[in-house]
């Protein structure tokens, strides 16, 4: 029960922390984009790492040990790419609306259309955030050390989506609390998705399962930090700051893998 409310809570850390973003949309002009490029970078580093290094031999060894080396290594492989077609579909069915927020910032005056922009961007993000929140639910519940890496990494790639929402909210109603509020439920699709996935899997919980899962989330990562992590991050920032963050995240995670091994 307690490996399951650690689980849970770092889910719901990593999913609160759109309303950190929430917050820095509030004071746009402060915002430091090298930092925020560097630290999605940082978040991107970490979540390639740590999903090819460890999570995706985690996969390999659980499944090769239940199916044998070649099936094991084959059904492993066949995981990763599921995950990354699963969340590819997400990303096609529900696209977000993060590139908009430069045009809103520049002076987007419909009312209106901003309103429902920040809603639907909202609901986008939650969407999105659904695997997400099953990906760092079963980490933890499993390896809680990379539980705490993935949680990290997400918690940093979700400040971003808190701006996108909270922005065109903040800008088409005046209201500083409605846009934190908007901002922070739409990360609350992480610990939503968390719940719902371990309701429908529990039963079915072995270490057969947590290697397609485990390589299902490696995918998952991959596919995030080079089709959101990074493109953001270079749409803040031009200049080193976005590789040099990427460079630090690897680099971090890999020493604290090795401390713990």
């Amino acid at each position: 029960m307690s490996s399951i409310i650690f689980a849970l809570s770092l889910t719901l850390m990593a999913g609160a922390s759109t309303g950190i973003g929430g917050v820095m949309s509030l004071f746009a002009k402060k915002t430091n984009t090298r930092f925020l490029a560097a630290s999605l970078g940082f978040s991107a580093g970490v979540m390639i790492y740590v999903s090819m290094v460890e999570i995706f031999m985690k996969s390999r060894d659980y499944l090769t040990a239940c199916a044998g080396a070649r099936t094991g290594c084959v059904i492993a492989a066949l995981s990763f790419f599921a995950g990354m077609i699963f969340i590819g579909v997400i990303d096609f069915l529900v696209p977000s609306a993060e590139g908009d927020i430069g045009n809103l910032r520049a002076g987007e005056k419909r009312e209106m259309r901003l309103s429902r922009m920040g809603i639907m961007t909202a609901l986008a993000i939650g969407i999105h955030n659904f695997p997400e929140g099953l990906a760092t639910f079963t980490s933890a519940l499993k390896e809680p050390q990379l539980g705490v890496a993935i949680a990290a990494a997400i918690a940093i790639h979700n400040i971003p989506e808190g701006i996108a929402t909270a922005v065109p909210i903040y800008f088409s109603t005046g209201s500083k609390k409605k846009a934190f509020w908007v901002s922070l439920l739409s990360g609350m699709a992480e610990p939503v998705g968390a719940v719902m996935g371990y309701m429908l899997l529990r039963n079915f919980f072995n270490d057969f399962t947590f290697g397609i899962l485990f390589g299902a989330v490696a995918g998952i990562m991959v596919f995030i930090s080079v089709e959101e992590l990074l493109p953001t991050a270079r749409e803040y920032e031009k200049s080193k700051a976005t590789i040099i963050g990427f460079s630090a995240g690897m680099a971090v995670i890999a020493a604290s893998l090795l401390l713990f091994m």
